[in-house]
């Protein structure tokens, strides 16, 4: 099943807890023939409980607070990159290069949104470097899928062959993907207690005081950080000067975070001073590409005894493409994904990039609920989450055919989470006054920051007098000094 409980036990939550929580159910939200508003409404329902529950850890009457997850919020959170608008301007989301394309015996789909993922496709095709669709399309009609992916990663680059879920189920991959839990966590030494200073004001912001360094890219790493900016930390995204990165993409998860830049060769001293205050490191490159640099969990809770690491990767950490590249369209087109929800003529897609932004809102509840395990029982902590493990839980939960009318946490129609709030209405994104619906449209923030107007999504994650958005607009990529605030 793709619920809430699910999302919650893979995370060691308490169940008595999501008696807390409370749904509000849009029956047409992020439409599919999988069960992608189950999986995104329990992912964001999980990381909302993970929040309150650390609140209430933190807060002086230690009641969590009630959760309240609201179809709505969380669709338009699940398409945040189509609803941006800077200055009026619509995002770029995909290059000519990145897309589906016909090869001699199927379908094979690439990613080249960054120059260098371009270069390498192109290249490993035996085109030039200023090839366009059209001679792309030519060469990959005269090659087989399988081919063409093996060609391209060879290369450095990205591009998966359609499968079936039967044929990806009996890949090796998706056998060591099957054999893992869908959070994996764990301890890495007997670090001290976590001792927290107590949560005062309004809004509860449970990470207040904590600080985050942000090591991801792509999508799902950025989202769990612009979720515990959200929740109070100081979250600093760390990136590489030659490694730049797509404007539009570090506007939308830029919110609540700061940017710099440091060679971890040449900046290393910096790094080091950064990670001797951090509380929690969040990677998003391919498993052990960072390793080199000392940046593996027990290399750093080495260095600084009590930290969180959180990693999330594509593929996984195991099997055999554990060290490719992947992104969640890639994903979705390898585990089956892509052939369900297409037709004979053509494959297609979910709703929303629902492996990236679903993951992301779990790599942010398990940290949460890292923080609080360690407040109970100590340890430095690692807890790993991958695009693909994801996946095989949403096309799991579509092939147990499960009820969504039924269960807890409680579930209530539009109208009827309209009705009777009490005290609690205006908490969340603005809760209707009645019993018309009020719309995604009423989802959406503005604000004026440093690289222009912004009209955004604002964050589903939602409880009783936490966070309703960013305490700041994102700034330009790699412009803040690299120093905790």
């Amino acid at each position: 099943m793709t619920d809430i409980k699910v999302a919650w036990s893979a995370l060691g939550g308490d169940p008595a807890l999501l008696a807390r929580v409370s749904t509000v159910v849009r029956e047409d939200a992020l439409p599919a023939r999988l069960p992608v508003r189950d999986l995104a409404r329990a992912c964001v329902g999980a990381c909302a409980l993970a929040g309150a529950e650390l609140a209430a850890r933190r807060a002086s009457h230690g009641r969590t607070p009630a959760v309240r997850v609201d179809d709505d919020a969380v669709a338009t959170a699940f398409v945040s990159e189509r609803r941006l608008l800077i200055d009026g301007r619509a995002p770029v989301l995909f290059a000519p290069l990145s897309r589906f394309w016909r090869t001699a015996d199927g379908w094979v789909r690439t990613h080249a949104n960054y120059p260098h993922h371009r270069e390498r496709l192109l290249h490993a095709l035996g085109l030039p470097a200023d090839a366009g669709p059209a001679a792309v399309d030519r060469t990959l009609a005269e090659r087989a899928a399988l081919d063409v992916e093996d060609t391209v990663y060879a290369a450095g680059g990205l591009a998966v062959a359609l499968r079936t879920p039967g044929e990806w189920a009996a890949h090796a991959q998706a056998a060591a993907i099957a054999a893992r839990p869908l959070v994996e966590r764990g301890r890495l030494d007997a670090a001290h207690t976590r001792t927290f200073t107590p949560l005062d004001g309004t809004p509860l912001l449970p990470a207040a005081g904590l600080r985050v360094l942000d090591l991801t890219r792509v999508l799902a790493g950025p989202v769990a950080t612009r979720t515990l900016a959200l929740l109070g930390a100081d979250v600093l995204r760390v990136d590489a000067p030659g490694l730049p990165e797509l404007v539009d993409q570090h506007a939308d998860t830029g919110f609540g975070k700061r940017s710099t830049l440091l060679d971890l060769t040449a900046d290393r001293r910096a790094f080091e001073e950064l990670l001797g205050s951090a509380d929690v490191v969040v990677t998003g490159y391919r498993p052990g590409a960072l390793d080199r640099f000392g940046l593996s969990p027990e290399a750093l809770a080495e260095r600084r005894p009590g930290l969180v690491v959180a990693q999330v990767s594509a593929w996984g950490a195991y099997g055999p493409w554990s060290a490719r590249r992947g992104f969640d369209s890639l994903v979705q087109v390898a585990t089956g994904i892509a052939a369900t929800e297409g037709s004979a003529e053509r494959p297609g897609a979910l709703p929303a990039q629902a492996l990236d932004h679903g993951t992301g809102y779990l790599l942010a509840a398990a940290v949460l609920r890292a923080l609080t395990e360690q407040s109970h029982e100590g340890g430095s902590r690692f807890v790993r989450l991958a695009l693909a493990r994801t996946a095989a839980w949403l096309t799991e939960g579509a092939r147990m055919g499960e009820d969504e009318g039924k269960g807890t946490p409680k579930e209530e129609t539009a109208a009827e989470g309209a009705r009777g709030r009490g005290a609690e209405s205006g908490e969340g994104h603005g809760e209707q006054g009645g019993a018309d619906r009020a719309g995604p449209e009423s989802r959406l923030g503005e604000a004026e920051g440093p690289i222009g107007r912004l009209r955004y999504a604002l964050p589903p994650v939602s409880f009783d007098g936490g966070p309703h958005d960013w305490a700041r607009p994102p700034g330009p990529w790699g412009a803040d000094p690299a120093r905790w605030l």
